[in-house]
């Protein structure tokens, strides 16, 4: 048997152990056509604190590929991400997306991070075997309100990535390290952009993708709220703004990673790099087990008790109203002598005659 609680089983015995005192109690307390009724609520109450275990039991086995490989994701999040230039006039943040899918498909068991950069860098996810959490990441990533734009540098997440990127070779220095850059290369600020060389020497593998046209595409403007954009574009001297890629500045960060760069386009096919030598193989990966969770048995107990309960309680409530309600005088109740007003009038009459 295995238990995977939801909570601290500490926690659970802290929580139920007074409710379950007081129905002992009451248990105690009740005559005795009450007492099963009180028996089963404490059923009741042992079936939930099952359910909260989540008892199960080994079962069944799934191939895994464990590779010794951090990959570093390090992506765009400027106003010119979402410039409608991919595919049939999509923003390029989707072509980023459907990118890092396709390389989380291609280095299964990878751990993974994620950096973002507009006008600051931020690491959004330490490193992670978690790959529905990148993705979840990804799908509600932003770029920066237009509002508070102030122009950035394509270079600006340098150091987080060294940072990141030396942290890694610290604690683990068997693994090897990948990056890969996502963005357009298009430089808003009046600085230089800062050179990504101090990376270059953690890096193994990885690429440089960039998105985008150079014919360019015009941006939407992004207001921080929920849904991210509002229908109207940015405007520059009277007319949309438009961004366009620029590869030169792509193929110089490439080059200070001492990766390839690749230009991106919704119709052809990203080409990824091997994994590193270090890698292991699907051969020597191995198995991990599964669990066959039976908390559902609990809540089957848990729902037929509460049925139980509930026409009980329908029940009570059906008597009471029964009680309550007025039943007519009938005939018979009122007697031969009929009602009073006609035994009044009676005597008013006999007492008239006499």
């Amino acid at each position: 048997m295995i238990l995977q609680p939801v909570l601290n089983v500490f926690l659970l015995l802290l929580l139920f152990a007074p409710v379950a005192a007081i129905g002992v109690l009451a248990l105690i307390k009740a005559p005795g056509r009450d007492r099963g009724l009180w028996v089963m609520r404490l059923v009741m109450l042992v079936a939930l604190f099952t359910m909260l275990l989540r008892p199960g039991i080994p079962g069944g086995a799934t191939q895994t590929l464990a590779t010794d490989t951090d990959i570093v994701l390090v992506v765009d999040t400027t106003a010119s991400i979402v410039a409608e230039d991919w595919a049939d006039g999509q923003p390029r943040l989707d072509g980023v997306r459907a990118d890092v899918q396709s390389i989380v498909d291609e280095y299964p068991g990878a751990r993974f991070a994620l950096i973002t950069f507009d006008a600051s860098a931020d690491l959004r996810l330490p490193l992670t075997t978690d790959t529905t959490a990148l993705i979840s990441s990804l799908d509600v990533l932003r770029p920066e309100v237009t509002s508070q734009s102030r122009g950035s540098s394509i270079g600006i997440a340098n150091q987080l990535l060294a940072d990141t990127l030396a942290n890694a070779a610290e604690s683990q220095p068997d693994r090897s390290r990948m990056v890969f850059y996502f963005g357009d290369g298009e430089q808003t600020a009046s600085s230089t952009p800062e050179p990504f060389d101090g990376s270059e020497q953690y890096t193994d593998a990885g690429a440089v993708l960039g998105y985008g046209t150079a014919e360019g595409g015009p941006m939407r403007l992004t207001t921080g709220g929920v849904d991210g954009a509002s229908g109207e574009y940015i405007q520059y001297e009277g007319a949309n703004a438009v961004s366009t890629i620029d590869e030169r500045n792509l193929e110089t960060i490439a080059g200070q990673l001492g990766v390839e760069y690749q230009h991106r386009a919704a119709d052809a096919e990203i080409a990824l790099p091997e994994a590193p030598s270090t890698t292991t193989n699907y051969a020597e990966s191995g198995q991990v087990g599964n669990v066959i969770e039976l908390y559902w048995i609990a809540a089957l107990v848990i729902a037929a008790l509460l049925a139980v309960e509930l026409a009980r309680a329908s029940m009570l409530v059906a008597r009471l109203r029964h009680l309550r309600a007025p039943r007519p005088e009938s005939s018979s109740e009122r007697g031969p002598r009929g009602s009073s007003s006609e035994r009044a009038e009676k005597k008013r009459t006999d007492g008239g005659d006499a």
